[in-house]
């Protein structure tokens, strides 16, 4: 199977320049480019439907990598950006001891508000990421249909042309019928991925031609004083993050990252823009703590201890090194930061593509002895079961998340009993929630698995508070505490199976 000879990929928008001179001008190529006569663009669809932007021989050549690799650009400013803007605090540190007086306020006013417009731009630089992102991902599943209904082609004994013209193959020996059941399905397969690719181009030239505009008239604007009340329900927040502009939160990102970053209800994209704002923080907090218990203790029981602490503090540092090494990371599906503390033993939630677009949606919740030093290693296993089901259906859109926001027990003794199960139950019910409440278009079946003790975690949560999940696995399971849909809780968005366990 072959793609269409001569076709030409899109281009993706160039890289950025230097800080403070780029802008996210430019949408997304395939649909401007089909007017270029030449140009894979200019193919023309599927006979029946001239209407759709985008055309076979262009989607069959666009490289979706080439706008991950874009995006993570764009995403690569925000550390040159923020050491600018360090280094006007510090400039201002050391100029106010020896000048004062009225142009020494105003000079540091002036400083002042060139810092403030380089934070300003920290989430929209993300952002930009996010959208080119989102944008291949869409752009790859588009060319997995494709390729899907080219082969169903072949099966049946048809030929699609350059163009995407569906015929007979003459030189098949069991000729298709003209006109006949298999000619129109396949059309109609050719039609949809070249559907969802021209949906994903104009929504991409949407967003970045908003971002154009706040370019212009302003990353951010000052929200409204009210926000959510402590306690507020996921399906609030999502009303009231809704009522907000594009610009009011950026702002809130920017401004309030601590609180946006784990607000149940708050789309996962600002979730991650606000979470990846603190993530030098949070290394920070914790290399200055492992400074601090480098210096030797007597022989004896405190010295003991701190060694256990160092050793604990320096795992902790090479685990969020693992797991920013893959934030950084420019390929699919892009990683998204949903919550990071690195207090304890450590917590991290991590999705790899982003729960509110995907049609299928896994959280994996991990077990015994889990923490922050092992959290590359189980982003890795959410990774593999990500890619069987990216697998067996090339052409759907899929999410899975790494939700290690508990205290997970260190050793048998604690996992013999159920408290950190139930601790745990409250935050996985309302991020449940918050998951179906922030979700981009028709509900996406949501799956929620736990391994080892994590499954006494889920089975817990949906016995004592209900999950909003179309179904519940459990994987070497020591016991879940419930094992029907009644008695589980399980609150699907659309009708799923019964809980699973396996072992």
């Amino acid at each position: 199977m072959t793609g269409p000879a001569g076709a030409s990929a899109a281009r993706p928008p160039a890289r950025p320049g230097p800080a403070g001179t780029a802008t996210p001008g430019g949408a997304p190529t395939l649909r401007r480019e089909a007017a270029r006569p030449g140009s894979a663009s200019g193919a023309r669809a599927p006979a029946g439907d001239t209407s759709l932007p985008v055309g076979y021989a262009q989607l069959w050549a666009a490289d979706p990598g080439a706008w991950t690799r874009a995006g993570a650009a764009w995403r690569g400013l925000v550390g040159p950006v923020r050491q600018r803007s360090d280094g006007l605090d510090a400039r201002v540190a050391a100029l106010r001891p020896g000048w004062s007086g009225g142009a020494a306020g105003a000079a540091q006013g002036r400083i002042g508000a060139l810092r403030g417009a380089l934070t300003d731009v920290l989430p929209a630089l993300v952002e930009v990421d996010q959208v080119l992102a989102e944008f291949a991902a869409r752009l790859a599943t588009a060319k997995a249909r494709l390729a899907a209904a080219v082969a169903h082609a072949d099966e049946g004994g048809l030929l699609v042309d350059r163009v995407g013209a569906v015929r007979p193959d003459p030189a098949h020996p069991r000729r298709a019928a003209p006109g006949g059941p298999g000619v129109a399905q396949v059309a109609a397969e050719l039609r949809a991925a070249l559907a969802l690719a021209g949906g994903a181009d104009r929504e991409a030239a949407a967003r970045l031609g908003e971002l154009s505009t706040a370019a212009v008239t302003g990353w951010v604007s000052v929200p409204p004083d009210r926000r959510p009340a402590p306690g507020a329900g996921p399906a609030e927040v999502s009303r009231w993050w809704a009522g907000l502009t594009p610009a009011e939160r950026r702002w809130l990102v920017g401004h309030e990252p601590a609180r946006i970053g784990h607000l149940d209800g708050v789309p996962v994209a600002a979730w991650d823009q606000a979470n990846r704002l603190l993530l030098g923080e949070r290394r920070a907090g914790l290399a200055a703590a492992r400074v601090g218990l480098l210096r030797p203790l007597p022989p004896g029981p405190p010295e003991l201890a701190r060694l256990a602490r160092l050793a604990r503090l320096e795992a902790a540092l090479r685990g969020l090194d693992g797991l920013t090494e893959r934030l950084d990371e420019a390929k699919a599906p892009r990683a998204y930061l949903l919550g990071l503390d690195p207090a304890g033993d450590g917590r991290a939630v991590v999705a790899l593509g982003n729960p509110d677009r995907a049609a299928a949606v896994l959280t994996y919740v991990p077990g015994m002895t889990a923490d922050l030093a092992d959290a590359p290693g189980e982003l890795g296993r959410a990774a593999r079961v990500l890619d069987r089901c990216t697998a067996l259906g090339p052409g759907e859109e899929t999410a899975a998340v790494l939700w290690l926001d508990y205290d997970a027990p260190d050793h048998l003794p604690e996992a013999a009993r159920a408290r950190q199960a139930e601790d745990a139950g409250p935050a996985l019910h309302r991020f449940q929630e918050g998951l179906r409440a922030s979700h981009d278009g028709p509900p996406a079946r949501q799956t929620v698995l736990g391994h080892s003790y994590g499954s006494l975690v889920v089975g817990t949560a949906a016995g004592d508070h209900g999950l909003s999940a179309d179904a519940l696995v459990f994987v070497g399971s020591p016991g879940a505490g419930s094992t029907t849909r009644a008695s589980c809780g399980c609150r699907p968005g659309r009708s799923g199976p019964a809980p699973r366990r396996t072992t």
